[in-house]
């Protein structure tokens, strides 16, 4: 019997370390399914002994992204009128143009906006873009392709790819089946579902929820629970490092037991080399007073700013720079990729330290999958270089509404806080908090959580037959 083939689109790092760097390649093969990356990133999968089909040229229609910008803003100004929430206008990032061309591309993208301000003008868009990526070489290749190919089932590891526009309209164009994974916990809120797929896998019920809420025309059928692979190399005791091996390959003193600071990007948390700096004051002062602590500061994989530099000289004594091992495969943001090397780098990051700090990053669940507490940084510092951010802000986007109680992490209201929170986070034998984060955890995605990719095909299975 001929074994199925499944095509898996992949464009990005998200994509790389949820379905490339895991057993999801293996555990397909095992399945008897003929298994293709059909690889638009810099990285080669052939080396991992992955069978791939390289695009040569994904290239979108040149109106694409001013039409897809139009879409996102379209939705958000639909959801904000339909739940009376001013929520989703913090969802746009406003920029002023530096050129005569973005000047143009702008007030394009306004006039697009003020004649489509409706359910039907959202639906015209949607068919414009379709209808230009369908004039591209690029859809015309990905429908001789598949034709030439003929897959079972035609996957996206990303619903917000406008590189996978074409592929899944050229499988659509042939009845091959297509599915696509919303990859993040904080997506939809923000209107970027930009593909139109048969499936959606997504990581929980109330995630699925959220996808109904959002888009009421996606029927039961169409979805499919399974959880992310994002968090299950937390439970693979092969990656894991003894602590001497750990710290002395990252510069750790074995007389310390280390805290971690998970830093944020430059948008999300402008503040954050402040924010460092004061934790690094208040694990002075726990030093002081006798503890033998350090900090490890993972800084944010796509970060290379030299923003940080100033308190790690200063602090010295007390934080180690452990950065995340992704390489630049190109010039833009898009094109920084995770390392195989990471995953375990991260893994034992987590393993080897008592807790994380950090600004509503998701590596609340990362510790929480080894059951280590999390603490938010929730206070505003003077002379933000960013105009009007505040952490406010960050706390008030939707996906934090998810959290069913406050005590799922503890929070972080100013600098004199620091030495009191991480005092009570390392004395804290009941794990209040870590058993209040399980909670949301489950919440957020399905249990067990290193069950996802089993899940995944489980789903395959049913779409495929």
């Amino acid at each position: 019997m001929k074994p199925k083939k499944l095509f898996i689109f992949l464009a990005d790092g998200v994509g790389l370390r949820n379905f490339a760097f895991t057993q999801f390649y293996a555990m397909g093969k095992a399945r008897g399914y003929e298994v293709v990356f059909w690889n638009a990133s810099s990285f080669d999968l052939t080396a991992m002994g992955y069978t791939e089909i390289k695009i040569p040229n994904a290239k979108n229609h040149r109106l694409t992204d001013l039409v897809k910008n139009a879409q996102i803003q379209l939705e958000l100004s639909l959801n904000k009128q339909r739940t009376k929430d001013s929520v989703y206008d913090s969802y746009r990032f406003p920029s002023t143009p530096k050129t005569l061309s973005a000047w143009i591309k702008k007030i394009l993208l306004s006039v697009l906006i003020f004649t489509h301000q409706s359910e039907k003008g959202l639906l015209r868009i949607q068919r414009l873009l379709a209808y230009l990526e369908k004039q591209t070489p690029y859809y015309s290749y990905c429908r001789d392709l598949l034709q030439q190919e003929k897959p079972d089932l035609l996957f996206c590891t990303n619903q917000r790819l406008s590189q996978a526009l074409a592929p899944v309209m050229a499988a659509q164009s042939l009845q091959v089946p297509t599915a696509t994974f919303i990859f993040s916990w904080d997506n939809l809120p923000k209107g970027t579902k930009l593909l139109q797929t048969d499936f959606y896998l997504v990581w929980s019920q109330h995630m699925k929820s959220e996808l109904q809420f959002y888009y009421p025309k996606i029927t039961d059928s169409q979805i499919k629970i399974t959880g992310t692979p994002q968090f299950e190399a937390h439970y693979d005791a092969t990656l894991l490092q003894s602590r001497e091996d750990f710290f002395t390959e990252n510069g750790l003193d074995l007389s310390k037991k280390y805290l971690c600071f998970s830093g944020d990007d430059v948008t999300t948390s402008p503040n954050d080399p402040i924010y460092l700096s004061d934790m690094a004051r208040a694990v002075r002062s726990m030093n002081e007073a006798g503890n033998s602590l350090g900090i490890l500061f993972r800084r944010c994989p796509v970060d290379f700013s030299p923003r940080y530099d100033l308190v790690l000289q200063e602090f010295q004594d007390c934080i180690v720079s452990v950065s995340p091992k992704w390489g630049k495969q190109g010039a833009d943001w898009n094109t920084i990729l995770p390392t195989k090397a990471d995953m375990q780098l991260l893994v034992n990051t987590i393993y080897h330290t008592q807790l994380v700090v950090n600004l509503g990053s998701s590596m609340v669940f990362d510790y929480t999958a080894l059951h280590k507490p999390c603490a938010y940084i929730r206070y505003d510092v003077p002379n933000c270089p960013v105009p009007d951010w505040s952490v406010q802000k960050i706390y008030n986007f939707i996906h934090f509404r998810s959290m069913p109680s406050k005590s799922a992490v503890y929070w972080l209201d100013s600098p004199d806080d620091m030495k009191e929170v991480l005092t009570q986070m390392l004395s804290d034998q009941q794990n209040k908090g870590v058993e209040q984060a399980q909670v949301w955890f489950e919440k957020i995605n399905k249990t067990p959580a290193n069950k996802a990719s089993d899940r995944i095909w489980n789903a395959f299975d049913e779409l495929v037959n």
